[in-house]
């Protein structure tokens, strides 16, 4: 079983830290392995069995299968702020595999439309199946060129100072483009009428998990243009994610620990002074960050009069859960040169109307699946064979209501009964076709799947409604000037997703925005390390 980081028991850890991390997802372990760079010594807690949050791997009847890293933008090219930034947490430790030069294809009925690595290849493909519409597509990579660099500005506040920080919040309108705050329907309407076009410039929301209507433009743009140079994949599987960066961390005295769970935050004469862990040990430190997303920060680990006085109810009816998701991890006999899988990500929906699909989809279950993401990691991994010789992978994901799932909301994990079984069995039979009707040759070759549903992500990932986004990308949530890093409770901040944006690069980018705004004057620090970091070079013979 592949596992990152260290067994909390009473005894194990320090007496104080300069820096405790509450959960280990890529934004909690960004801080933490930056802080260490900057000579602190960092406490990461952990209550999984293993770290990472979403760029973790498991392991089940011989096969492996990452649970939230599919593929990667910008990691290519060696001096973006990304690459550069996983360089540092990781000490050059973490190695990339380019996927084929057409990332994801977009099939909407009988339409396959190749997004390919380059700006001019994506336009030339949408082109040739929209020659009617070649002046909106070129627009419309303005827009988002346009968008997407601006997503520096718009987020600078989150590394100040909370009081600055706030105040740049109040002024980003006239910062920013007014597209910033539309939704991507709003924009994209602006530009054509052409149904079919919109629904496949939009084919990835699945990637912040929100439809055209309700998105912000914002998170699309940067979705969009975090991929134009292509994807990629870590060299050996995601789990190698966390483990590239817990050595880094240790290195610099410090530790991350799991089955670690946090009950309490504790608070000391108004203060952030340690944590309550379940078994009762107080652990304390200078400074306290939680990387477990707003929602569980101020509503579970806060004390109840605290997170009242602070107005945290009434600030968090402000923005939404993101959504939730099904997901079968299947194995495979045979390689994946054998079986003929590519590396290239597949988007699947039955037309063109997002909103109307998943609408459907949640009224009724038996209704078509409102879009199907298919990815194959046995493929992407240039390790993948000489470690599962003979043996391919495959993840169909789709979203689904939290709603469907919450009766059984108290229930164990493997200890749900016959009818959750039932549900989860009638569900897993209809992806697997899906699956089948594209991919005909894996239906004789499959040895082994199993479903993920949002209770799985709500018991291991403690989301407490399988939310895999944190809180929705729509333009109110980017309105909210609470959500910064330095909370008013001094000695408390967040990290992560919630204070930037969805994904592995979004809560990457929040580590480090979030370790800025602690530095405060000394944040150059930050961007100093990212922008002088060089390979630690090997003693010659």
């Amino acid at each position: 079983m592949r596992r990152s980081g260290r067994r909390y028991r009473s005894g194990r850890a320090a007496e104080h830290y300069d820096v405790i991390v509450i959960g280990s997802g890529i934004g909690g372990l960004s801080l933490a392995a930056l802080m260490t760079k900057l000579g602190k010594r960092v406490c990461v807690l952990e209550q999984h069995y293993t770290a990472g949050g979403f760029t973790h791997s498991y392991e089940r009847e011989g096969f492996e299968w990452d649970v939230g890293v599919h593929y990667i933008g910008e990691v290519h090219k060696p001096h973006s702020t990304l690459r550069r930034l996983f360089d540092v947490i990781s000490d050059g430790a973490l190695k990339w595999a380019p996927m084929d030069p057409v990332y994801d294809r977009i099939i909407i009925g009988d339409r396959r439309v190749d997004f390919t690595a380059g700006r001019g290849a994506l336009a030339d493909n949408l082109i040739a199946h929209f020659p009617a519409e070649e002046a909106a597509i070129r627009r419309y990579i303005e827009l988002i060129d346009e968008a997407a660099r601006s997503a520096q500005k718009f987020f600078a506040g989150q590394a100040m100072p909370r009081w600055l920080g706030r105040t740049y919040h109040a002024a980003r309108p006239l910062l920013v483009p007014k597209n910033c705050f539309r939704s991507v329907r709003d924009v994209l309407e602006e530009l054509t009428s052409n149904q079919e076009l919109i629904g496949v410039l939009t084919g990835q929301w699945g990637d912040y998990g929100m439809v055209p209507r309700d998105a912000s433009f914002l998170m699309h743009a940067t979705v969009v243009k975090h991929y134009f140079g292509g994807g990629s994949y870590p060299v050996g599987g995601s789990w190698m994610i966390p483990e590239t960066i817990v050595p880094v961390i240790r290195a610099g005295g410090g530790e991350v620990f799991t089955y670690a769970k946090v009950e309490e935050i504790v608070i000391e004469q108004g203060r952030a002074t340690g944590v309550r862990m379940a078994n009762g040990d107080i652990l304390r430190a200078d400074q306290i960050v939680s990387s477990a997303g707003a929602r569980v920060t101020f509503e579970q680990l806060l004390p109840v009069a605290l997170r009242e006085s602070l107005g945290y109810p009434a600030k968090l009816k402000q923005v939404k859960t993101s959504g939730a998701h099904l997901c079968i991890y299947a194995g495979f006999k045979g390689s994946a040169a054998e079986l003929g899988l590519p590396k290239t990500n597949l988007w699947i929906y039955p037309n063109e109307h997002h909103e109307a699909n998943v609408a459907a989809f949640q009224a009724d279950v038996n209704a078509p699946f409102p879009m199907l993401y298919v990815s194959f990691p046995s493929a992407k991994d240039p390790e993948w064979d000489s470690n599962y010789p003979g043996k391919s992978t495959v993840e169909v994901l789709t979203m689904a209501p939290w709603e469907w799932f919450e009766k059984w909301q108290d229930t164990t994990w493997g200890q749900r009964g016959e009818d959750y079984e039932a549900f989860k069995a009638g569900l897993q039979t209809r992806l697997l076709e899906a699956l089948f009707k594209e991919l005909p040759q894996l239906r004789d070759a499959l040895v082994y799947a199993e479903l993920s549903t949002p209770l799985s992500t709500a018991w291991f990932g403690n989301y407490p409604q399988g939310e895999i986004y944190g809180l929705d990308h729509d333009v109110e949530r980017f309105r909210q000037t609470w959500l910064h890093p330095i909370t008013p409770i001094p000695g408390l901040a967040l990290t992560g997703q919630d204070v930037v944006t969805a994904g592995v690069g979004g809560a990457l980018m929040g580590g480090m925005l979030t370790t800025c705004a602690l530095m405060g004057r000394k944040a150059k620090q930050v961007m100093d390390l990212i922008k002088h970091w060089q390979p630690i070079q090997e003693p010659s013979a």
